[in-house]
């Protein structure tokens, strides 16, 4: 099966400064086709020289971009949005290939890319400080300002929707940017930045080093003239990006792993509970941070819902993210070993697996949905993060022991419920320690509600007007108006 490259160049360079040009030392990297293992084009490899030549134009190219009318950065930034879709099909065909998810769900990930671009626009002219109340004396009021260069750290599940994610809200702000795409799935952050330029935005503003974590990664995260860190990816990632950026005092957004709970109880409209939770763990081959990879399902109700995912998980067509099948590849041969690790850990630990668990013959990085019952909440397979499409289901008898189990993890990203009960929903999700918790659904959130997480599920917030937040620092301007005031000061 040959790899089709109608949206793919030869090779790639670096885009800094407005301009394609080749790392420093000339070195590239293959990108690769992960339904296929073969390999899909050629990407140039950033050193550590390059970022220094990615942040030095940012930050040339910051006063500028910052003193642009707000009206004027909110129109280019929404024409890039009228670009992503005027491209969605380039886009979707570039992010199946070089990803491996189906395209159908390529395109829903280009629709909320450009609706990012949409919604950040029009915050521009309304990034609005505040007047302070300090007495007849004096004026009180804050500014919101761009911190600067902003590094935007993005990862493989879903990389042109998470590069709109973070460059739009930067560039809204005022901030210039360097990102730094995960070294699987460059191919879309490429084209962005193209599209970015024809766009109206300026040289130097938005810049993207393709590369690997060790040297590019380190050195974009430890750089002094980088002003603010976004990352997106795992715990241990983010934890060696904050010391790296405690060095200079870089502040940072972190939105790391999850390990969620879908709480169903017997209350529940089970076909329902089902049909959103098989959505929620094998979507993308379970590549989500947010996937609900733990079922905490009453014991009266056990059976019945196991019946209903295992029946869904046995139905599912695998195949090339092109053809689109219900799920393609998972995005890595690292990734393939690490998820088929997993399951072997669950047979191990004693589970019973009641779906999958296989991974079929011939080419390609594929596994099958698997669900597994009989799991312990202290077993690995439900603490750790395995980020593939492999589900944990575990039993409760009362409220608070299904509150306890979900709970009881290192991550609290996102939690579900299910229920009929509105007076439970409204309490259970008090005491969910998650940052985001959806009723009778998941994925329920949107471009515009503030997405992150609690204990080690990250720092700040994504999305939503609060997303601004990590791109803006405030300024407080304090007038004195009294009349002779300064005779009381010392020489006066």
């Amino acid at each position: 099966m040959g790899v089709p490259t109608q949206h793919v160049a030869d090779s790639y360079d670096l885009y800094i400064d407005g301009a394609w040009v080749s790392a420093s030392d000339g070195g590239h990297f293959a990108t690769v086709d992960p339904a296929t293992e073969e390999s899909i084009t050629e990407v140039a490899e950033a050193t550590a020289e390059d970022v220094d030549r990615a942040v030095a134009a940012a930050r040339e190219a910051f006063p500028a971009w910052r003193d642009t009318d707000p009206d004027e950065r909110g129109r280019i930034v929404h024409r890039i949005g009228e670009l992503v879709r005027e491209n969605r099909e380039e886009l979707a065909a570039i992010e199946s290939l070089d990803q491996g998810k189906p395209l159908s769900q390529a395109k829903s990930d280009v629709d909320g890319a450009a609706r990012y671009f949409e919604y950040y626009a029009g915050a521009a002219d309304k990034l609005e400080g505040t007047s302070v109340p300090v007495g007849a004396d004096g004026i009180d009021f804050t500014l919101r300002e761009p911190y600067g260069v902003s590094a935007q750290i993005t990862p493989w599940n879903f990389p042109g929707n998470l590069f709109a994610r973070g460059v739009a809200p930067a560039l809204v702000a005022g901030n210039a940017t360097v990102v730094k795409p995960a070294e699987q799935t460059p191919l879309s952050s490429l084209r962005l930045a193209e599209l970015c330029e024809e766009a109206g935005v300026p040289d130097g503003v938005v810049n993207v080093v393709t590369g690997f974590g060790d040297p590019a990664g380190a050195a974009l995260s430890s750089h002094e003239g980088v002003d603010t860190i976004t990352f997106t990816g795992s715990v241990p990632t983010g934890q060696v990006i904050m010391k790296q950026a405690a060095d200079n005092v870089t502040p940072v957004t972190l939105e790391l792993g999850g390990k969620n709970p879908a709480v169903v109880f017997p209350d529940a409209d089970l076909d329902e509970a089902a049909r959103w939770i098989d959505r929620a763990i094998f979507t993308n081959a379970g590549q989500i941070c947010s996937a609900a990879d733990r079922v905490v399902v009453h014991e009266s109700v056990h059976d019945e819902l196991v019946d209903k995912l295992v029946a869904r998980a046995e139905s599912y067509e695998l195949g090339r993210g092109s053809d689109d099948p219900d799920m393609g590849p998972v995005v890595s041969a690292e990734q393939f070993e690490k998820v088929t690790g997993y399951v072997e850990v669950g047979r191990e630990e004693g589970a019973t697996l009641a779906a999958g668990g296989g991974t079929p013959d011939g080419e390609g990085y594929f596994v099958e949905p698997t669900i597994f019952t009989d799991v312990d909440n202290d077993m690995r397979i439900a603490q750790e993060e395995i980020f593939g499409p492999v589900l944990s289901v575990i039993s409760f008898e009362t409220e608070a022991e299904a509150l306890e189990v979900a709970n009881d993890v290192d991550y609290g990203l996102v939690a579900g419920i299910f229920t009929s009960d509105v007076t439970r929903a409204h309490q259970f999700a008090r005491g969910l320690e998650a940052g985001n918790v959806y009723v009778n659904q998941w994925f329920g959130d949107t471009n515009q509600t503030p997405f992150g997480g609690y204990k080690q599920s990250g720092i700040g917030r994504e999305k939503g007007l609060e997303a601004l937040d990590s791109y803006l620092q405030t300024k407080n301007v304090a007038i004195n108006l009294a009349e002779g005031s300064s005779d009381s000061l010392p020489g006066a």
